[in-house]
């Protein structure tokens, strides 16, 4: 037992080593082709050790400020800031016109026994404080109060609660119709100052009930005049943010930045780091060792494994598939050697990396999720070589391919190639003018970065458009270009089918619409489902005349063979058609649906013969049931399903929806008490939209016909051709 567990173990290892191999091979091929060559060698001793060598810039450099200087110097600045706020005086005039309304209705409620059960506008006034009010005659009091209030408070501005206790500044700008003023924090009010100081108001101050209803009302009919301009302030803190300088000290050529045996301090230290950062960003080196070496191609085979685990974990079909794996290895190898050529012979512009070819190919040769990984691991992995200078290229590549994932869901027209090159070449332009404007490019430079990027669009759509049936090929993927022309009727093996079993053909075709409708209601593959239902059928041209569809005038060569010799001949038909699809070299995917829309359902009608036949023998079903296997994809399960539906409904006399929907029903339930279903990726919710679909499209083909006389070119029901004649 443990000696099969460390076979297994082996094995596993083998299988797994296999296709994770070409992780290290891409990594090595990124190394050579984006070497970090030796050169200055710049130390990094931390705070407070000692410089080991005289260090000397070699060129000029800056030295930035860091994240904290600027959060810290960013701060002071907004602490100068004075916010500005929006007065609204209209708001004071819509809570003076609910004021009066709401008095005028609480008047109107004067003669009613129970105020409170009907308080003017539903707002809450209890019961209690309504009849406080108009037992007193205080309504106009309370009214005038409430009134003076709102003129001479509300409407020079309140702001909300918490609002100004956020504000730094001491003073805000305060934008009025007859313009801005500058305003002191603690003169203006909010609302808890708004509250308070409504007690100056008061007509009823001796009471406490009536203080309390005040109060109430006060907070009824209050909306803050007083609202943050967002937008203008935000604006002046832009301009603020873009007077920062982000230089912290500028370091000159030759100056020196460290002395040996001088201790390093946190300034030397800056400049020492800001140095090697400008190395790498030029293209030099820290460090020509094996041990540089190793840690370079270890990072970059780190970055190319963020695919390789969404093979393992999330597309299992294609990592399980070795031709696959390798064919995706060739797709990021072209894209890194692609980048390599241009940045020689073409220019060292992000643009240029050719990572919308990859997105495109993987899109369609795989899926949009899958090609959406790729970019991203292609992009990190070469826009942060040195050659295309850091995070900015990594952005202009990832913009770019997303824009080639997206651009392609699946090919179907050449044009849709001319869509791709305009929506890549709108992504590059995107970055491109985000960059721009943070960099403050000019227009030359960004009027290149355009160029560029058409140009690796152009490019790109081209590529795919000559290596996509290579790339097909070789991952025995089928793609819906090629679905389409295996759907031309010219095909020689339609053709055949339609010269030598055409009532065999008619079937495909009506099958086909069946199932191509049913597979686009549950998300599946209508394009791929039709093909298939088109060859599901190829191996009854070998006998024709002995399928039912294909007899004319009544003769059934099955009469004159027996149940055994008939249900042999039918059951051929499937492993025939298997001979004439791999002759006529059709895909995998198409090839799966002559058997599997049989499964291994039992050929029941000569089965019944056999046994009707031979009363007191035992009949084994085995000689009498199709070779399998049962369905795998919904495609081909739905196929099964409209193969038993269409044939079927044929033999209804009178085909009534509600006839319809029951045959339907029964052929889709036997075949799921047949286990036929067992294997297939379908829910239960989705064969019944399935069922749903067959009935929308079979109510259209069997609908009926308005009869034309004789005399207007057509018939009736109860023509006969040999009395007309």
């Amino acid at each position: 037992m443990s000696a099969l567990s460390s076979t297994q173990r082996e094995e596993n290892y083998r299988y797994h080593t296999v296709r994770w191999a070409p992780v290290l091979v891409l990594a090595v091929l990124t190394y050579v082709l984006f070497p970090v060559s030796q050169g200055f060698d710049v130390p990094l001793p931390d705070v407070g050790d000692v410089a080991p060598i005289d260090v000397l810039a070699p060129f000029d450099f800056d030295v930035l400020k860091d994240e904290t200087d600027l959060t810290t110097e960013m701060a002071v600045l907004e602490a100068t800031i004075q916010p500005y706020y929006d007065l609204d005086e209209t708001v004071a005039d819509s809570i003076l016109l609910e004021t009066r309304t709401f008095f005028e209705m609480l008047e109107l409620f004067a003669g009613r026994e129970a105020p409170g059960a009907g308080t003017p506008g539903g707002l809450p006034i209890s019961e209690q404080d309504a009849r406080y009010l108009l037992d007193r005659n205080l309504i106009g009091e309370y009214e005038a109060a409430l009134r003076r209030l709102i003129d001479e408070r509300l409407r020079q501005g309140v702001a909300a609660s918490g609002v100004l206790e956020l504000e730094t500044s001491s003073e805000i700008v305060v934008r009025t119709p007859d313009g801005d003023r500058i305003a002191r924090r603690d003169e203006v009010l909010s609302w808890p100052d708004y509250l308070a100081i409504r007690a100056e108001y008061e007509t009823d101050s001796q009471s406490p009930q009536g203080r309390a209803i005040f109060a109430r009302l006060t907070s009824i009919f209050f909306s803050p005049t007083l609202v943050p301009n967002v937008v203008e302030t935000e604006r002046v803190r832009t301009g603020l943010r873009g007077s920062i300088n982000p230089i912290k000290y500028p370091v000159r050529a030759d100056e020196r930045i460290v002395a040996a045996h001088e201790v390093v301090t946190q300034p030397i230290y800056d400049r020492l780091l800001a140095l090697r950062a400008e190395i790498i960003q030029r293209g030099g080196a820290t460090g020509g060792d094996f041990s540089s070496i190793i840690g370079q191609i270890s990072t970059n085979a780190l970055v190319i494994s963020i695919f390789w685990l969404l093979l393992t974990f999330y597309r299992r079909e294609s990592y399980d598939e070795l031709r696959q794996v390798l064919v995706l290895s060739t797709i990021f190898a072209v894209v890194i050697a692609g980048a390599a050529v241009t940045v020689k012979f073409i220019g060292d512009g992000p643009e240029l990396i050719p990572i919308p070819f990859a997105a495109m190919l993987v899109t369609v040769l795989f899926s949009g999720r899958a090609s959406l990984v790729a970019v991203t691991a292609l992009s990190i992995l070469l826009g942060s070589q040195a050659a295309f200078g850091g995070l900015d290229a990594v952005y202009m590549a990832l913009v770019g391919g997303i824009a080639g994932a997206f651009s392609v869901r699946s090919i179907q027209r050449r044009s849709q190639l001319l869509v791709a090159f305009l929506v890549i070449t709108g992504g590059f332009l995107l970055a491109a003018l985000t960059v721009a404007l943070r960099l403050e490019w000019s227009l030359a430079q960004f009027g290149s970065s355009i160029a560029r990027g058409a140009s690796n669009a152009l490019g790109s759509a081209a590529l795919v458009t000559i290596t996509l049936p290579l790339f097909e090929v070789a991952a025995r993927v089928t793609t819906d270009l090629t679905l389409l022309e295996l759907s031309d009727p010219n095909r020689p093996l339609l053709r055949r089918l339609a010269t030598e079993a055409p009532g065999t053909y008619a079937h495909s075709i009506a099958m086909a619409n069946l199932t191509e409708a049913a597979c686009n209601k549950i998300g599946a593959n209508g394009l791929l489902a039709r093909v298939g239902c088109y060859y599901h059928d190829v191996g009854k041209m070998s006998r024709p005349r002995f399928f039912a569809e294909n007899q004319v005038g009544g003769h059934n060569p099955h009469d004159s063979l027996s149940a055994a010799a008939s249900a042999a001949l039918i059951r051929n038909h499937v492993l025939e058609g298997i001979e004439l699809a791999e002759e006529h070299k059709l895909p995998r995917s198409i090839v799966s649906f002559i058997p599997e829309h049989h499964g291994t359902m039992e050929i029941s009608y000569f089965l019944n013969r056999a046994r009707t036949s031979n009363p007191g023998t035992e009949v084994s079903s085995e000689a009498y049931q199709y070779p399998g296997p049962r369905p795998v994809s919904a495609e081909t399960a739905i196929t099964m399903l409209a193969d038993g539906v269409e044939a079927a409904l044929r033999v209804i006399d009178d085909p009534t929806e509600e006839k319809m929907a029951d045959a339907i029903a029964h052929i889709v339930d036997q075949r799921i008490d047949a286990g036929q279903l067992d294997e297939a990726p379908l829910t239960l919710a989705q064969i019944d939209q399935v069922k749903k679909e067959f009935l929308r499209v079979v109510a259209g083909m069997y609908h009926s016909r308005i009869e034309y006389p004789e005399e207007a070119g057509g018939i009736t029901a109860d023509w006969d051709a040999t009395a007309n004649s």
